[in-house]
């Protein structure tokens, strides 16, 4: 069983930054590909990023050039540093566990929310 608990959402102006972190707890972080997804008020959950084991990373086109994703085993941390940002990233933001072997491992967290408005 993993843990996973988001942090680092808000209210920021279109243009500005956003950085989001989530601390895994439970399990071996290091066994597990990291991700964010968001999901939009009557829209589906998407996948934003990924990032494997060995650093490996995955974006959506609408992010990418814009957020980075980023994994520290030693503390089991996975942060998504977010700029540029737009009104429509705006969105409850989850981060996602997935083990490498045994994939029906997959946990979620609460989720944080990202607000981009003027």
């Amino acid at each position: 069983q993993v843990q996973l608990v988001e942090s680092g959402g808000g209210l920021v102006q279109p243009g500005g930054s956003l950085r989001l972190s989530c601390a895994a707890s439970g399990s071996i972080f290091s066994l597990y590909t990291m991700g964010w997804y968001r999901q939009a008020p009557g829209k589906q959950r998407e996948l934003v990023t990924t990032i494997t084991t060995s650093g490996r990373t995955n974006y959506a086109d609408s992010v990418k050039g814009r957020f980075t994703i980023s994994r520290d085993n030693a503390k089991a941390l996975v942060s998504l540093q977010m700029n540029s940002l737009k009104p429509e990233d705006t969105a409850v933001y989850y981060c996602n566990a997935v083990h490498i072997v045994e994939r029906n491992r997959n946990y979620w967290g609460q989720g944080t929310q990202v607000t981009v408005s003027s």
